[in-house]
């Protein structure tokens, strides 16, 4: 297992540099080292974006996501599930400026507009992956005289968890992507890379900010893989 996991890390490593080097190559060390300090700032301000919306979506997304797969609140798990999908019926830019009409400009709607978007796939695979899990692990732990919380915390969410990993891997992917977006409605992200660069024709600063952003969504998704090999080494 050690073994898998050097690789895996080497390999990852060693496509970091590679995207880097392409990086630098393609712009210039001279324009990444003039947009240093805007890099790093901005790098802070959009994971704190994507960090803040995540926790409020998994915060409300899995618990919702358990209550809408207990029996007796199946039947209507589709019906509600469409209000979780509020954020991804809507084009991105429509709910941050829902978001920006109700709140204002800043973070907060920025975060609220994410939080939307992120929502749908956590609930939906928190959902799905109680619902997969065999009846006769549900009916063995009621044998063995499991209370209901105990069945849940020690069966059902073990045993669901690839599947709701997925959402997971799935809304902060979208999350990520998504939060450049928020320039427009005041809230520091690459997006102030990304849009001026496409305004001004300035395609060295276009492209630094859009290699960032797919860099995060990168080293994200990868962490939350390994965390899902971590603590459920017999699905890996």
């Amino acid at each position: 297992m050690y073994s898998s996991f050097l690789k895996r890390s080497l390999l990852f490593v060693g496509l970091i540099v590679f995207i880097l080097a392409l990086l630098v190559w393609g712009v210039g060390p001279e324009t990444i080292k003039a947009r240093q300090v805007d890099l790093i700032y901005l790098g802070e301000q959009h994971l704190k974006l994507v960090f803040s919306s995540m926790f409020f979506a998994l915060l409300v997304g899995i618990p919702s996501g358990i209550l809408l797969s207990r029996p007796a609140a199946r039947g209507i798990a589709e019906y509600v599930m469409q209000i979780f999908n509020v954020g991804n019926t809507l084009p991105p830019l429509a709910v941050l400026a829902l978001a920006m009409i109700v709140i204002g400009i800043g973070d907060k709607p920025a975060i609220i507009a994410l939080f939307l978007a992120s929502l749908l796939p956590i609930v939906r695979n928190t959902y799905a992956g109680l619902c997969s899990v065999p009846g006769s692990l549900i009916e063995a732990a009621n044998g063995i005289g499991m209370t209901k919380w105990q069945r849940l915390r020690q069966v059902e969410l073990p045993n669901a968890w690839p599947v709701m990993l997925s959402g997971i891997r799935i809304a902060t992917a979208i999350n990520v992507g998504t939060a450049p977006l928020a320039f427009l409605i005041g809230a520091s992200s690459y997006g102030e890379l990304i849009f001026p660069g496409i305004y001004l024709n300035d395609f060295p600063t276009l492209i630094l900010g859009a290699v960032a952003t797919a860099l995060f969504a990168l080293i994200l998704d990868t962490l939350l893989a390994e965390l899902g090999r971590l603590l459920s080494p017999h699905t890996a």
